[in-house]
């Protein structure tokens, strides 16, 4: 009588550890390198929200918030720690990706350009922008008049950008630091007190100046993103690759502006299976598709700009295989003066 009631009993705990196993491989870890509520947060739940419907049927995502060190804890977990199996991915800040090679001292453990690529849920071109008052009327301008940039104190890109062009370029721009942020700058700029701005968002410039984005009220001398932007060609603003001189110094721009190009990267682990990655990244195309995920966007004000798993994994290959004196330069121009 015990051995009958024994085997029913077995089977019945094993059909219920064979349905914990099916639902925990239908759940996939999203990890978010940012606090709940923040800019990464919110783009990562977005996504989250809407991938499923291109996943295996009751798959679900869980975000996982994990902020510190600027994003970098979530990168490390997500190459060292997290699980190669495809049931979880991340999304990280650009600035995780690049450290490594800009930082070489910094201690991470991970190498960027060996994680997964899912893709990227932004792509951003940044601009230099000059009052119509302002002596420097473009680029060519800028090597002949000392023009007066405002920046962050922090340094950034209002300031590593300017810092560049006049090291590799020979622009003569008197950075004035001390803004806390882009809004006080255009409020310096408005008063006078700086000429202009560069290394700001031309998504933001848009947003926050929309009458300073058409290149009439104040002058866009200059873009940089590895392509051009469509609507700053039609404006006729030239890249900042018109203006460089050698190879040498086509390499030092594409290192300062190549993580334009993955705004929000979403990641997998090293490893994970080719055919798990490869549904990750379709599905994840499909999304950028997906009318109420546009909509979702649209609602929350979040600047889409999609790039593919396959895009995104070779620009980080190429950057990682900068000749080093390349980087070198690039660090020391940008350190501050």
């Amino acid at each position: 009588m015990s051995i009958k009631f024994a085997v029913p009993v077995f089977a019945a705990a094993l059909c219920a550890l064979v349905s914990l196993d099916v639902r925990a491989q239908s759940s996939i870890d999203l990890i978010i390198g940012s606090d709940a509520g923040g800019g990464y947060d919110i783009y990562g739940r977005t996504v989250a929200r809407h991938i499923t419907k291109y996943l295996p049927a009751n798959t679900t995502i869980v975000p996982r918030n994990m902020p510190g060190a600027g994003g970098n804890r979530a990168a490390e977990f997500a190459y060292n720690q997290a699980p190669k199996d495809g049931s979880a991915f991340a999304i990280i800040f650009p600035g995780s990706v690049m450290t490594p090679l800009v930082e070489p001292t910094s201690g991470l453990k991970f190498d960027p350009s060996k994680f997964s690529y899912i893709g990227t849920a932004a792509k951003e071109t940044r601009v230099c922008m000059l009052r119509k008052e302002a002596k420097a009327k473009n680029f060519a301008d800028t090597l002949k008049e000392e023009t007066i940039i405002a920046a962050s104190a922090e340094g950034g890109s209002t300031a590593d950008y300017a810092l560049l062009m006049n090291d590799v370029l020979g622009t003569k721009l008197k950075i004035v630091r001390g803004y806390k942020g882009t809004r006080e700058m255009l409020l310096a700029v408005e008063r006078g007190e700086a000429d202009g701005l560069c290394g700001y968002a031309y998504s933001s410039l848009k947003t926050q100046k929309p009458e300073w984005s058409d290149n009439v009220a104040a002058n866009l001398i200059v873009q940089f993103g590895i392509d051009n932007d469509p609507e700053l060609d039609k404006l006729k603003v030239p890249s900042i690759f018109t203006f460089t001189k050698s190879e040498a110094d086509k390499q030092v721009f594409e290192l300062l502006v190549g993580q334009q190009e993955f705004g929000r990267p979403f990641v997998m682990p090293p490893g994970v299976p080719a055919e798990k990655l490869k549904a990750m990244r379709e599905a994840f195309a499909k999304v950028f598709k997906d009318p109420d995920f546009i909509e979702d966007g649209k609602k929350q004000k979040l600047d889409i700009g999609y790039g593919s798993g396959e895009e995104v994994q070779k620009l980080v290959e190429r950057l990682y295989a900068t000749p080093k004196p390349v980087v070198e330069r690039m660090i020391k121009a940008m350190q501050v003066k």
